[in-house]
């Protein structure tokens, strides 16, 4: 055990202490259930405030490719299908235009905190070059627009459209797709890129009806109340008095901006982020074409590196998410093996103890355990997080003036607890004489009256609450994705995953016959999500170009080829479930209720293995574990 040093200004055990009393403070029985879906009364926060709404008439057409979902996701499978010669496809999106999550959330203040020239895809290609080293919403959307416009991407679009099922017609050999507009569409293969950041949702707050005031969620802004735009400049909230619940990563963003505008602004904290610096920086475009071909991929997978625990002498990105790993790496580099493969990338993993115990030698040698010692390794590596945090709760008591608020904005978890979050307003809005933080100390509010919220025995009458309240991130498929899917033998995929993940590559699922699902579930996880969506636009482009070529039309994983890749993501599988459990509840934990089977985890070898592991498969050129076929339907 790590003893207080006074070379580090900090006594470890008294912060293990406080985090284990922060965390037991927000625990709750309900888990998930604390939020409200977005449906019956409250379907209005979902609806579309960007667009008029078009009417059309049901359309019934039969295509190739049906991808659900106008993201980053769909139009890379979609733009990489164009480039391996596949036009017949459509594209159908909820939304007025595409966009997914970029379309949606257009909160002023929207960013985003990966590198903007790893973050966009397709760079090289289309020969787009970002305005700053961290992108923001408008941008985001109009080079998403740059997208589309190069690969006709429109053409194939059906917009303002909601699935609501997908069904497996086994005597046609074709997928139905069914929607809100009553539309019939067939398509021989069906792609899910549906996100993970699309559909908004509440908390199950008493009184939540009747508020009399104005309400709306972060992801479906008000401009027509607030005024102004993503840019700011809220000027109708002058004379408003305004609430915001939540804040994570969308509030620190929006509320610099409320806080500038409202006459009021009051901040319901349940439980505080980690704010660190951002220092956004405008690209020199003449060091931007310069750059060599091929910069892209390679600048993609340095960072990657990075979170995967792959030290490199270069950090070509040299940002807040590898400085973080930068760091830890720094305090074992000088007695460890050159490439030390850890699990870094995902909910901070390598800071718990039971991590190391029965994970850390599938990457570290017994020779190197040994010689350095388990028990130094792990209280080395645990006390960078410590002064890293240490650090971030120092910032905070530096820039806000008030002691009290201060202290309430210090977040008492280790550094993966939540998802990091990078702003340089955020923490001095607390400074105005305007703005309120309430900070619930982890125990929510009361309930909601007629005029406004109610916490520890007082009431704040508001004209808005805006709830800035998250997304359905770990419920199950259906309901973050709106829809259900029926496979073969009426199987649907509810009943399928029922018991945990069962996939081939994350991509396939074995009763669900020319299905391709993005996103990490059992494949490669990683912050830089795009990166991730074009590695899997790519493998899907591959299958269905050789599929093409073979004069097949018929794709299936093997029951054999299932089974074994299952086990293969149960045997790589890191035991997150200990740091979890250590950890304040979040989305990350599933709201204090970590997910206990293994196999619902992405592929834990981290993002590189898994896509070296897909390229070597694709040049193998088998279609190894996929039952491939060239059937006549009738």
């Amino acid at each position: 055990m790590a003893a207080k040093s006074e070379n580090i200004g900090f006594d470890p055990d008294l912060l293990r202490n406080k985090y284990r009393e922060e965390r037991d403070k927000r625990l709750r029985t309900d888990g998930n259930d604390q939020y409200k879906e977005v449906e019956g009364d409250f379907k209005y926060f979902v609806e579309d405030p960007y667009v008029d709404k078009i009417e059309k008439s049901p359309e019934n057409l039969i295509t190739e490719v049906v991808i659900i979902g106008g993201g980053f996701g769909g139009i890379l499978a979609a733009s990489r299908l164009r480039m391996s010669g596949v036009n017949d496809f459509k594209i159908i999106e909820k939304g007025g235009n595409f966009g997914g999550t970029w379309y949606w959330n257009r909160y002023p203040g929207a960013s985003c905190d990966i590198e903007s020239y790893i973050y966009f895809p397709l760079l090289e290609e289309t020969g787009f070059i970002p305005k700053h080293k961290y992108t923001n919403a408008p941008e985001t959307l109009e080079y998403i627009g740059k997208i589309s416009e190069k690969f006709n991407l429109s053409e194939n679009a059906i917009f303002q459209t909601e699935v609501k099922e997908v069904v497996w017609l086994e005597n046609e050999g074709l997928w139905k797709i069914s929607t809100n507009r009553g539309d019939d569409i067939r398509a021989k293969y069906v792609v899910h890129s549906n996100g993970p950041l699309n559909r908004p949702k509440l908390p199950a707050i008493e009184g939540i009806n009747d508020f009399q005031g104005h309400t709306f969620h972060t992801s479906r802004w008000d401009y027509q109340y607030t005024g102004g735009s993503s840019k700011g400049n809220l000027e109708n909230l002058k004379d408003k008095k305004v609430a915001i619940i939540g804040t994570g990563a969308t509030a620190v963003q929006c509320i610099p901006h409320l806080g500038e505008a409202a006459k009021e602004l009051y901040v319901f904290q349940r439980t505080p982020s980690s704010i660190d610096e951002r220092n956004n920086s405008e690209t020199d475009e003449e060091w931007f074409t310069k750059l060599k071909p091929g910069w892209h991929n390679e600048r993609r997978e340095n960072f990657e590196g990075f979170l995967t625990g792959n030290f490199q002498q270069k950090d070509l990105v040299n940002d807040g998410w590898t400085e973080i790993f930068r760091t830890i790496l720094g305090s074992i580099r000088s007695s460890a093996p050159s490439k030390i493969t850890m699990f870094f990338w995902f909910l901070g993993g390598l800071f718990t103890r039971n991590f190391y115990k029965k994970g850390i030698k599938n990457y570290l040698t017994d020779k190197f355990i040994s010689h350095v010692g388990e028990d130094n390794l792990m209280n080395k590596v645990e006390m960078v997080d410590f002064e890293k945090m240490e650090k971030i709760r120092a910032r905070a008591e530096e820039v806000v003036n008030d002691p009290n608020t201060a202290e309430s904005l210090k977040p008492y978890y280790r550094q993966f607890c939540k998802r990091p979050c990078f702003h340089d307003e955020y923490l001095k809005t607390y400074n105005r004489e305007s703005v309120t933080l309430v900070d619930t100390d982890g125990k929510g509010l009361d309930k909601i009256t007629e005029k406004g919220i109610f916490f520890d025995g007082k009431e704040y009458e508001v004209d808005c609450i805006i709830f800035a309240t998250g997304f359905e991130v770990g419920t199950e498929y259906t309901r973050r994705s709106g829809y259900e899917i029926i496979g073969k033998n009426n199987l649907s995929i509810s009943e399928k995953w029922k018991d945990g993940l069962v996939t081939y590559h994350g991509m396939h699922c074995r009763g669900f016959p020319n299905t391709f699902f993005f996103g990490p579930a059992q494949g490669g996880f990683t912050a830089n999500f795009t990166h991730s969506l074009d590695e899997q636009s790519i493998h899907l482009s591959y299958i269905l170009d050789k599929m093409r070529k073979e004069g097949k039309n018929y794709v299936e994983a093997s029951e054999e080829a299932e089974k074994n890749w299952v086990n293969t993501v149960i045997e790589k599988a890191r035991n997150m479930q200990a740091f979890q459990e250590s950890c304040t509840p979040g989305y990350y934990n599933n709201e204090g209720k970590p997910n206990t089977s293994p196999q619902n985890n992405p592929y834990g070898g981290g993002s590189l293995e898994f896509f070296s592991l897909m390229k070597k498969w694709r040049k193998k050129g088998s279609l190894d574990g996929l039952e491939v076929q060239s059937n006549s339907f009738n």
